[in-house]
């Protein structure tokens, strides 16, 4: 058993990696480039929109209260006209770059505390590269990737998107699971 404490270095040198690693994939690699469509006429949308102040925050519409309403002809009425849609609603300012990196490299050492751990209970002190790299690839992976089969699912978010991400996640786990191998405790 290896402590988590005795694997610091693993986990903060894998973190520092995914971030570059992530850096290049959404800045130079063009697979996520339409992963979001323009409205059409989105100004009119726009405009229609604000004048109902719509706090920050997720909706849903049309949106039953229960599913004895989700079975009103009121509601199947509503359906059928459309649109039907899930939105996230943002302040009225630009998105903070700096607050979203620095949560996505605190993620990022999360996942790698979380591979370290497994890891750690699982393999020895000294333990061979190869079999670092499978157990914390895999809860890598996990961290990185597995949750976001959750919005195809339940959110209709496209497949496609899911599995870009997906691939995304795969390539973190790469990076996290080399690293481990490279710097496990002798």
């Amino acid at each position: 058993m290896v402590s988590i404490v005795s694997l610091w270095l693993p986990i903060l040198l894998s973190a520092v990696f995914v971030f570059i690693v992530s850096s290049f994939v959404h800045m130079v690699l063009p697979h996520h480039k339409g992963d979001f469509k323009k409205l059409p006429d989105e100004d009119g949308v726009m405009d229609s929109l604000r004048k109902f102040n719509i706090p920050p925050g997720e909706y849903t519409f049309p949106r039953a209260n229960s599913m004895k309403e989700m079975g009103a002809p009121e509601y199947k009425s509503k359906l059928e006209k459309g649109p039907v849609a899930l939105i996230t609603v943002m302040k009225n300012e630009a998105p903070s770059m700096t607050c979203s990196l620095v949560l996505w490299f605190i993620y990022s050492i999360v996942v790698s505390i979380f591979a370290a751990y497994v890891a750690g209970r699982a393999l020895e002190a000294g333990a061979n590269y190869l079999a670092v790299f499978r157990f914390t690839g895999v809860t890598a992976f996990l961290g990185y990737s597995l949750a976001l089969v959750h919005d195809s699912i339940w959110y209709n978010r496209a497949w496609s998107t899911t599995f870009k991400f997906m691939f995304d996640g795969f390539l973190y786990a790469l990076v996290t699971a080399g690293t481990f191998g490279w710097l496990w405790v002798g």
